[in-house]
């Protein structure tokens, strides 16, 4: 590992947790939209308005903050590995915070194929579902930071 790479760890997780921020507003913000989305008629002028806040919302917003939380996260992942050895990708917190990434970016993409769904005028949820599911990314968004600033379970 190059000392750069060291050297600029703190400016790593910086970037990571600010791509997080913008991929956890997304990920808070769209299915809120779809809730109200789903009472507008198919066709009507709410209709084609919501439809462009949410393709705007998933490609502008949400899919380049997953991809750059995604490579800052890997990143923090190889340093980390050189740093303190592979060993703790095993840890709990770690498995916890992983389970979580992996949760997320399903979310995400069942985001992006509902936004589909709703742009062809194929939604079939309601805007109680919508409603109920939004709180979802913040829940694993609680438990992935507990678990990695208390770093529990490990040895």
């Amino acid at each position: 590992m190059t000392d750069w790479m060291l050297a600029h760890y703190d400016l790593w997780r910086g970037l990571h947790i600010l791509a997080v921020i913008a991929w956890m507003a997304g990920l808070l913000y769209l299915p809120r939209l779809f809730a109200y989305h789903a009472k507008a008629t198919a066709g009507s002028e709410m209709d084609l308005t919501f439809q462009t806040m949410e393709a705007k919302l998933l490609g502008i917003i949400m899919n380049p903050a997953m991809i750059a939380a995604w490579i800052f996260g890997l990143t923090l992942i190889w340093v980390d590995g050189h740093i303190r050895g592979w060993g703790f990708l095993g840890q709990p917190w770690m498995v916890t915070k992983l389970a979580g990434v992996l949760f997320l970016t399903g979310w995400h993409h069942y985001l992006g194929r509902a936004r589909k769904a709703f742009a062809a005028g194929r939604n079939t949820r309601s805007n109680r579902f919508w409603r109920m599911t939004n709180e979802l990314p913040f829940l694993a968004a609680i438990v992935m930071v507990l678990a990695v600033t208390t770093e529990f379970g490990s040895r």
